[in-house]
């Protein structure tokens, strides 16, 4: 077998699978001569131009790389194709919690919501003091607390975020009963929650109470009164098509590209042809390859929304999204934000867009669905939580260590090395693909499958490790006052 793998035949660069000469494995190696300033390409599109004469066999990265402009083909709804119905073989339902609006939960927990950072110790002590050991059926009481809601303008984008995404994991279906703490002078005032109707719901302020011994104590008698109504909440039978899966990416290298995210792109299709929805997000994380993603939005429309969402970025940043590639990354070999944008793009799969949201919005299309989330991670999947995804699938190629309560979060290791070497942390070893052990198809299922046995109550790897209870972060804009 050939040490090293081209992905496209247009392709300047192909990627070593065994390390060599210097050149690590994961990294790039030039297949031809390249001239200053040419075009370099991998997976048949542009990942940046050559800042110097490159020779055929040689290293291609930062020495040698940089980003440049080019033109993209957005071409609008061009590639638009309708799913493939689902394989004869298909499981096309998973045991959830069938909730009151609807919806269905993969998990069962009470949340305690803060309104400011002010509050979160005392939401932390009450969540820490429930005792939930003879409710088998409840998962947990989870604190999620966050460092604002006061010293910020009390309308626009930053507070308008906040509580989409407080409201959010309030209302998501992996949450059956919800306590809302606040301290009682701050911004980010109670009566400007969205609350669901659909669980029962209890609201206090330390200031009203008289203090964080007594809120503690009153928020612990009103959690344990509404334990039971939570645990009676059983598991059944549930359409796949309830299923809101978030396509999250973190820690990448090399094998990113070609392993783990086209993997997760087939399980992706695979629950959009049994009716369910996939979320992709982190838009610096798609830049440069949004044109991919246009050609196959479902119309002009839903293209010109991703087209905005990108624009807002350029504008944010000042240009400047290149910083985005972390050390790590490029010590996995990727180079430029363009190159990990295609790799990246791959989660998503080949079906159609059919809806574009803001941050932490509510999710209500099924299909193929993108939200503008930033590409750190916790901010990125806070808010496709609070959209309503209730399972994560989470790619990684250099070891990240993540999980999110409410929501089940599934590690897929992008190479058989940190799969070897972390596996208390990973669930699925995509690195097979690369070792040519199993195809993109095959691992594709395997994640799929997996993503039913979560949904029906298998712990992952994170949820065994006991993640989740810091993980919760909305994503700041403007002002600190």
């Amino acid at each position: 077998m050939s040490p090293d793998l081209r992905l496209h035949p247009d392709d300047d660069v192909a990627l070593v699978l065994k390390g060599r000469d210097g050149i690590p494995s994961g990294h790039k190696v030039a297949v031809r001569d390249i001239a200053e300033g040419d075009p370099v390409r991998k997976y048949g599109t542009v990942i940046g131009f050559a800042s110097r004469p490159i020779s055929a066999g040689e290293h291609v990265h930062g020495h040698n790389l940089r980003v440049g402009d080019f033109d993209r083909d957005y071409a609008p709804a061009a590639d638009v194709a309708p799913p493939a119905p689902p394989p004869d073989d298909l499981r096309l339902t998973f045991d959830g919690y069938r909730r009151a609006d609807g919806r269905a939960g993969t998990r069962n927990y009470v949340a305690v919501l803060t309104s400011v950072n002010c509050s979160a110790t005392v939401a932390r002590q009450i969540a820490a003091r429930v005792r939930v050991d003879d409710f088998p059926d409840v998962d947990g009481v989870v604190a999620f607390t966050h460092g604002t809601g006061c010293g910020m303008a009390g309308d626009g984008e930053g507070m308008t975020m906040l509580r989409r995404s407080l409201s959010g994991y309030a209302g998501n279906p992996n949450v059956g009963a919800v306590l809302v703490v606040g301290l009682g002078c701050e911004v980010n005032q109670l009566a400007g929650f969205d609350l669901p109707d659909t669980v029962p719901v209890e609201t206090m302020t330390i200031q009203e109470l008289g203090g964080t011994v007594r809120t503690v104590r009153e928020g612990v008698e009103r959690i344990t009164a509404l334990l039971p109504t939570v645990a009676a909440a059983r598991r059944e039978p549930i359409s796949v098509s309830k299923l809101v899966l978030g396509l999250q990416c973190g820690g990448s290298d090399g094998y990113s590209g070609i392993t783990a995210n086209p993997a997760l792109g087939v399980a992706a299709d695979l629950l959009v042809s049994a009716g369910g929805t996939a979320v992709l997000g982190e838009t610096p994380e798609v830049y440069g390859a949004e044109h991919l993603l246009t050609r196959r939005a479902i119309s002009p429309d839903v293209a010109a929304r991703l087209i905005e969402r990108i624009h807002w970025w350029e504008s944010y940043t000042d240009g400047t999204l290149d910083n985005n590639p972390s050390p790590g990354n490029k010590a996995g070999g990727l180079t430029t934000i363009l190159e990990k944008s295609v790799g990246a793009v791959a989660k998503g799969g080949r079906s159609p867009l059919t809806a574009v949201y803001e941050y932490a919005e509510p999710i209500r299309e099924c299909g193929f669905v993108f939200m503008d989330t930033p590409g750190y991670d916790p901010v990125s999947v806070t808010g496709m939580v609070a959209g309503g995804a209730n399972v994560i699938c989470f790619t990684t190629g250099r070891g990240s260590v993540f999980g999110c309560k409410p929501v089940p979060s599934l590690k897929l290791a992008t190479n058989t090395g940190v799969y070897e070497r972390m596996p208390d942390d990973m669930d699925i070893n995509c690195g097979v693909i690369a070792d040519r052990t199993a195809t993109v198809e095959q691992v594709g299922r395997r994640v799929y499958d997996a993503v039913i046995d979560v949904a029906s109550g298998r712990r992952t790897a994170s949820e065994e490790l006991g993640f989740g209870d810091e993980e919760f972060a909305p994503w700041q804009l403007g002002a600190v006052y």
